[in-house]
């Protein structure tokens, strides 16, 4: 028999459905079993394509004697951390503070019946192993001490709920200055790895934000040493085995300080800023690679993660057929049966099939092990022909691939994340003139508008319906299976079409972000329209009016043990940073002063840790540098034709502090600082915070003001 979690959304609660453990999503009807049975909540948070969560769930959540061992002590609610990062960032930070350890997922929490926890970890195994109890013995052990000891919990939970509250950040009378800006600077000049290129030493996670600090540095002063630090680990990235060398797009990061062997899973929110990254990096340095890397990630994203309906899937799993990895490693034997002679022995050296195994012992992980010119030289063939003989081998692998069974995909819709993929694709597409990936970054922001904005504010999920995506089914019957057996998103258990969860201020602020984005690649007045409405509730329902900076959850969000006011980067970058950022951009082409007085007030909040801590924080950076030198706002008008051709030749030159809005002169209903009348075919009004310049209608002109930096 299901539990309670046959009914909803998350692919991941799915796949605990059938558990014999009696799961209860997070709400009311748990939490009321809790109090009125005085039994404590064993809280489980994992993800889908998480391997741990998987370990954890077969070992322990499909046993019947932990089971049983859990339903008579406990209430046992499971989460998705993606669906509640609310409930997550509570979570994870107390159990840092009982343990002084580091979590992640699965993470494992023990709660009273009012939700505050007392004992916490992450994964445990069934059996002792690792340094670790059994579980089954643990939970034991933990409900005894619920029930004997409750007055050291109660004090325990007073000291813990003080904790929490210092976390948040307090009002300072500092000036705002550019010493934060060069100690982060310095800060990852030290840390940045001269040999393999990223920062830190294993594991090795993409940070995008830091490295687009690094190219905008580049672009603001011309120092070459920064553009060395973000190019030389976007090319090392690229080469790495944390990139799908075979299918595009990129997974969560190298287990090695060489980017060789990744955990595999692929998540949507680290692909869409790495898209934008590699186009940024194209345009300052003309590396070929990058602009390869931004078209086969675009391409796998439009492949794989794009829904019918236009949303943008969540993940791809680690696991295929029960095993990390088994998707994308290879056997030389298998590579070789599938090319002919010449094919191999370009990919072979170009791939490292002729080096050691790099897997497990006895497979291979592809990366780029050797370049094409070393390998046409040994072969003593042309670079054109080793190229040719490379596409021809990496087509054959990749429709090899296709016929294995491919991970689990997480086919929830989430709005903060698809806002980073739709920023990345509109970004790429306006700098590579791609109309298709512009068009499926318009298809995921109207599905978000018309799916997920309800009443003047947004649902955090969407699952759609289990028939609706053909891709699916269909290559699941390729592989002879069943079509809702393998990929946990294409469940016939329920929730479909459903969009549901309040909205979190990741949500609003990323996706008023990506309308900002999308204006410029192509201005479409309903996405002015959206970011108005956006940023509106954003002010009225996040912010701190009285310190300033905005909250992680709504005014009238369920009632918490803590309200989080996060602006510290994590996986994906902080809400509070993106929010100020936007703001400010907002705030100067609209000259709208409460959107630029709430960046200010944010900034002034965190410039403490900033100041303190300059590490981690890369994205409230980025909007203070913009608040200390306002970005050039370039509104053109005039014939669309004429437009056009501007607009592409101010997207030859990386220009990060640069907005460029191109209106056609028939568009009407604009607001006042927008509605400039054209004289000419193209007048172009050039403003940098209350500095305007007098209209330019020569392309020449505009283009050595652009590059100048600055209007005064």
């Amino acid at each position: 028999m299901p539990n309670h979690l046959a009914g909803e959304t998350s692919p991941y609660l799915l796949q605990h459905a059938d558990n014999p453990v009696e799961w209860y999503p997070w709400g009311e009807e748990a939490l009321k079993l809790s109090r009125e049975q005085n039994k404590p909540i064993l809280l489980s948070i994992g993800y889908s394509a998480c391997h741990w969560c998987h370990v954890m769930a077969h070992e322990s959540f499909e046993d019947e004697e932990v089971a049983a061992i859990m339903n008579r002590h406990f209430i046992n609610i499971k989460v998705d951390r993606e669906e509640r990062p609310d409930l997550d960032q509570i979570y994870q930070t107390a159990q840092y503070m009982l343990t002084q350890r580091s979590g992640g997922w699965p993470l494992t929490m023990i709660l009273t019946p009012e939700q505050k926890p007392f004992f916490g970890g992450t994964y445990f195994p069934k059996q002792p192993r690792y340094n670790l109890p059994g579980f089954g013995d643990l939970l034991m052990r933990v409900a005894g001490f619920y029930h004997e000891h409750r007055n050291e919990i109660e004090q325990q939970n007073e000291s813990l709920l003080a904790a929490l509250d210092r976390t948040r950040p307090e009002k300072t009378t500092q000036a705002l200055s550019t010493e934060p800006l060069q100690r982060l600077l310095a800060q990852l000049q030290n840390s940045f790895d001269p040999l393999h290129g990223g920062f830190g030493d294993a594991p090795k996670f993409p940070h995008p934000a830091e490295i687009e600090f690094c190219l905008r540095s580049f672009a603001a002063t011309g120092d070459s040493s920064t553009l060395r630090i973000a190019g030389f680990t976007l090319e090392k990235m690229a080469k790495g085995g944390i990139y799908d060398q075979l299918g595009g797009g990129f997974c969560r990061y190298s287990v090695d300080q060489y980017w060789m062997i990744p955990h595999f899973e692929k998540m949507l929110y680290d692909n869409g800023p790495l898209l934008r990254l590699y186009a940024d990096a194209w345009l300052a340095s003309d590396n070929p690679l990058f602009k390869t890397v931004a078209e086969q990630t675009a391409g796998w994203v439009m492949r794989e993660m794009q829904s019918p309906e236009g949303g943008y899937y969540s993940t791809l799993d680690a696991d295929s057929d029960h095993e990390e990895g088994k998707f994308y490693t290879w056997t030389r034997e298998q590579a070789a049966s599938l090319l002919d002679a010449q094919e191999y022995a370009v990919a072979a050296a170009y791939y490292g099939l002729g080096r050691l195994p790099n897997f497990e012992g006895k497979l291979w992980h592809l990366n780029v092990s050797k370049s094409l010119d070393e390998i046409a030289s040994t072969l003593s063939i042309p670079q054109e022909e080793a190229q040719q003989r490379l596409a021809s081998a990496r087509s054959k692998l990749f429709t090899a691939r296709e016929k294995r069974v491919h991970p689990g995909r997480d086919e929830k819709v989430l709005v903060s994340w698809n806002a980073l993929m739709i920023k990345g694709m509109a970004h790429a597409a306006r700098i590579f003139g791609n109309q298709d990936w512009l068009s499926s970054a318009q298809l995921a922001c109207d599905f978000i508008r018309n799916s997920l904005w309800r009443n003047r504010r947004l649902l955090a999920t969407y699952k759609s319906a289990p028939d609706s995506d053909s891709r699916s089914v269909e290559r699941e019957r390729a592989q002879g299976g069943d079509a809702t057996s393998q990929l946990p998103g294409v469940s016939a258990k329920g929730g479909a079409g459903k969009a549901h969860l309040n909205a979190y201020l990741d949500d609003y602020a990323f996706m008023l972000d990506a309308l900002l984005e999308l204006m410029q690649a192509e201005f479409r007045k309903s996405d002015l329209d959206f970011a108005k409405e956006l940023a509106q509730v954003m002010l009225e329902q996040f912010q701190d009016r009285q310190l300033g900076g905005f909250f992680f959850t709504s005014h009238d969000h369920e009632k918490l043990i803590h309200r989080p006011k996060p602006g510290h980067d994590n996986a994906t970058p902080a809400g509070n940073g993106i929010a100020a950022s936007a703001l400010l951009r907002l705030g100067h082409i609209l000259g709208e002063h409460e959107y630029l007085e709430a960046a200010e007030r944010a900034l002034k909040l965190y410039y403490p840790e900033l100041s303190g801590r300059p590490g981690g924080y890369t994205s409230m950076m980025m909007a203070l540098e913009e608040f200390l030198s306002p970005p050039q706002i370039i509104i053109l008008r005039g014939e669309k034709n004429a437009l056009t051709g501007w607009q592409r030749e101010l997207q030859r030159d990386y220009l990060p502090h640069t907005l460029v809005l191109a209106l056609p002169e028939n568009l009407g209903g604009l607001p006042q600082s927008l509605d400039r009348k054209a004289v000419g075919p193209v007048n172009a009004w050039v403003c940098q915070g209350v500095k305007c310049l007098p209209p330019i209608d020569n392309l020449q002109q505009l283009k050595q003001v652009c590059k100048a930096g600055g209007v005064g």
